[in-house]
């Protein structure tokens, strides 16, 4: 990636919070709690990284399209009936040429199209790994640099 240009990790939300196995009691509990707590993830790691995040959830009968951003994140709920990959998919063919963008999807139709419009592609496993490997190093940080009474 162009270190001159911006760039932008588009994560699939619907499509992380079913692959990841850790967010599965909290996700049959309640969404919105999954939803929380896979924000606070990629808030915490977006704090280290050098990209910003874009969180996409499918939109409902129920939830407005809507746009929240907090630091470094910035999470955005589809339309009525608007999927998530519509929403990427979108993303990716208007601002693929003037960023540098990346997307983290299980879903192979949306990885091919992002990476047929020069975006990078991850897998859900590779994002959590990523983030996981970020928490390390920041625990390992604070452990270093902590001063010693």
């Amino acid at each position: 990636m162009d270190p001159d240009r911006p760039s932008f990790l588009l994560v699939d939300g619907n499509n992380v919070l079913h692959a990841w196995e850790d967010l599965r009691p909290m996700r049959l509990r309640s969404v919105d709690l999954a939803r929380r707590e896979l924000i606070r993830r990629l808030t915490d790691w977006s704090d280290d990284a050098d990209e910003r995040v874009v969180l996409v959830f499918d939109g409902g009968s129920r939830s407005p399209r809507d746009e929240q951003r907090d630091r470094r994140i910035q999470v955005i709920h589809g339309g009525p009936g608007e999927t998530a990959d519509a929403v990427i998919e979108r993303l990716v063919l208007k601002y693929g040429g003037t960023y540098g963008l990346s997307v983290a999807t299980d879903d192979h139709a949306v990885r091919d199209l992002a990476a047929a419009a020069g975006a990078g592609t991850i897998s859900c496993d590779l994002l959590k790994a990523r983030l996981e490997a970020g928490h390390q190093n920041r625990a390992d940080w604070l452990r270093r640099h902590r001063r010693k009474k």
